[in-house]
């Protein structure tokens, strides 16, 4: 009986917990699998607390319309390339190799113009790849 109230307790919340989605998203000929935020819980965790990534993985924040959109650093733990995206899909901003928070007040780092979507990489990658402004990466959302 007990073990059937624990299980009866946990469901409410195993159901909320959203399963993580991804997708292979394309910078150039670089294939990248790409970890979606879609939810605002996912959204504000975001990349926190991760030690490393792997060089061709990164995490996808997908908006329902285009919008200034403002991200910081706060408990992540691994330099960032923040890269702002338009409907389209192609770069309209970015923040090349963004160093962690080291204390509060954490830094905003807003994009200039409107976005919808959002893509984290590793820090510096994005030079590496020689990816500007107006660059399309290719993904495809289901």
């Amino acid at each position: 009986m007990k073990i059937l109230a624990l299980a009866l307790t946990l469901v409410p919340l195993l159901a909320g917990s959203a399963q993580k989605r991804f997708v292979p998203l394309y910078i150039h000929d670089t294939r990248f699998v790409a970890e979606i935020a879609e939810t605002m819980e996912q959204q504000v965790k975001g990349l926190m607390y991760r030690r490393s990534i792997p060089r061709t993985y990164g995490m996808l924040f997908i908006y329902p319309e285009e919008d200034i959109r403002g991200f910081w650093m706060k408990n992540t733990w691994i330099p960032l390339d923040l890269i702002f995206l338009n409907r389209n899909r192609q770069v309209v901003d970015m923040f090349v190799n963004v160093p962690p928070c080291g204390a509060d007040p954490c830094p905003s780092y807003v994009s200039k113009v409107p976005a919808q979507y959002v893509l984290e990489i590793r820090g510096d990658l994005s030079r590496e790849l020689k990816l500007k402004e107006g660059d399309t990466i290719f993904f495809s959302i289901d």
